[in-house]
């Protein structure tokens, strides 16, 4: 167990000076909220800190607890604030759409549904033009299995250990995290396969990712060559042989860079090849980009354009409201078509809001140039977290690319065991009490996540590492 020190105050990094005053909270007490969540919460929903954090204001890269003490929210609402809190931009659409129209289900018709539609297939590559729009992750993923198997005739579905895609009844079987699976009789055809993991898997080395940081693992690859690639390649072909059956499967599912999972990346190419067996074996490759869509990674809009793949469906929900709940499937017309064999209806999917807050929030990302913000201060993230990977025994691994970024926490024994809950939960305490916000991911626990909204700065940037720093300090 970890020995606990207290930062005193004065030692504490200073926060990045805003121009924004927070109102007083006048809510239930924090002790008021806890009897709540005993009596009356499904006790499923639990706090991230030891001491619950209760929240009530935000704005922009910035959240306000009950006492007015001040955060830089480094995970995003869960990668879901993508263009900031309470961006004045998103606030009066929203609202200005709600003084003129709430609703009307997809029965009728409203022009904001078609005005974002129009705009979000104009993001979209190739002849991914034909949207449908829904509220939750879960849903699109779910509606994006139904696609696969009508289009294909198929049943068999693939996705990757390790991943998270929803916590619907069927998304639970495409997720493949243990900690999200109940004791429940699983839904038919769908199958976990081995996840490309170079850091913790079978194979990897130090020169394997599309990331300014690399694996400390030893690697015997040629220039051009990833000999892991090859090796998960071959263990994927041999699904085909052993599990789906050759000409079998509907469809295969994979995140660009897994969210969940600890923002774990692929060896280079091997989506691309995935990709190719997908197709041999006449599946739809379906790329979730719940996560890694609208310019969070930095080099491309979508995550799979950095992997170069055309998928036949793509999912996407949480930055693409901002934190107001709504989520697309896009596909081609023809696809999109084999839904029309029978009836479909989703009630609140593109209602009025919805539509009017997709809008604002892809202007948004254009105005600020928020994918180069992504790009620019991520890379400086991500390379000053590896020089301090470098510093600290506790540090196992750095990835990922633009503001999608995973810290892979272990013990210092040499043996890269993953940090204990105990240690893990102090850092994050620790860094808490300093005024900053992380996520948690990872199959152990164990991996900072740093998803934050895309409008952080350098100097925000450089707050956290020295946070950061210091709460590993304080472990040493």
């Amino acid at each position: 167990m970890s020995k606990r020190i207290t930062v005193k105050l004065s030692a504490m990094p200073k926060l990045p000076k805003i121009n924004f005053t927070p109102c007083s909270y006048k809510g239930p007490s924090l002790e008021a909220i806890g009897t709540i969540r005993q009596n009356n919460v499904n006790p499923i929903m639990k706090p991230l800190y030891k001491k619950p954090l209760l929240l009530h204001q935000g704005y922009m890269q910035w959240l306000f607890d009950n006492d007015g003490k001040r955060y830089l929210d480094m995970f995003g609402g869960i990668c879901t604030v993508s263009v900031g809190h309470c961006h004045p931009k998103v606030t009066d659409a929203a609202f200005n759409q709600w003084n003129k129209l709430v609703h009307t289900s997809s029965l009728f018709q409203h022009p904001k549904l078609y005005e974002y539609s129009q705009k979000l297939a104009d993001k979209m590559p190739g002849d991914l033009k034909v949207v449908y729009l829904l509220n939750s992750g879960s849903e699109a993923n779910d509606l994006a299995i139904l696609l696969a198997r009508l289009y294909t005739g198929n049943n068999e579905i693939l996705s990757l250990k390790n991943c998270y895609h929803g916590m619907s009844y069927q998304t639970m079987g495409l997720t493949s995290l243990a900690n999200y699976k109940y004791k429940v009789v699983p839904p038919p055809a769908i199958h976990n396969v081995m996840n490309p993991d170079v850091f913790r898997g079978i194979w990897g080395g130090s020169n394997c990712r599309d990331s300014l940081a690399q694996t400390s693992r030893h690697c015997s690859c040629r220039e051009k060559e990833c000999e892991a690639c090859d090796n998960y390649i071959r263990m994927l072909k041999s699904e085909f042989q052993s599990t789906v059956g050759p000409g079998k499967l509907a469809g295969f599912f994979a995140e660009s860079i897994q969210g969940v999972g600890g923002a774990v990346q692929f060896p280079r190419n091997y989506i691309k090849e995935a990709y190719k067996i997908v197709k041999e074996n006449n599946g739809l490759f379906i790329s979730d980009e719940v996560q890694t869509g609208i310019g969070r990674t930095g080099d491309h809009f979508w995550g799979f354009e950095s992997h170069g793949i055309l998928p036949d469906i793509v999912t996407m929900a949480k930055g693409i409201g901002n934190g107001f709940p709504m989520s697309a499937v896009v596909t081609t017309k023809e696809i999109a078509t084999t839904l029309t064999t029978g009836s479909h209806i989703n009630t609140f999917g593109g209602n009025p809001i919805a539509s009017a807050v997709g809008l604002a929030v892809l202007d948004i990302i254009e105005e600020e140039q928020l994918q180069e913000n992504s790009k620019e201060v991520g890379s400086f993230l991500i390379t000053e977290l590896d020089k301090m990977r470098k510093r600290f025994p506790n540090i196992g691994d750095v990835r990922g690319k633009g503001l999608m970024i995973g810290v892979e926490m272990v013990e210092n024994d040499g043996k890269m065991t993953p940090m204990s809950p105990t240690n893990f939960d102090d850092l994050l305490d620790k860094c808490r009490e300093m005024g900053l916000i992380l996520g948690v991911g990872g199959y152990n626990r164990n991996v900072i996540r740093l998803k934050p909204p895309m409008c952080i700065t350098k100097e925000d940037a450089s707050f956290a590492l020295e946070v950061i720093e210091k709460a590993l300090k304080s472990q040493l």
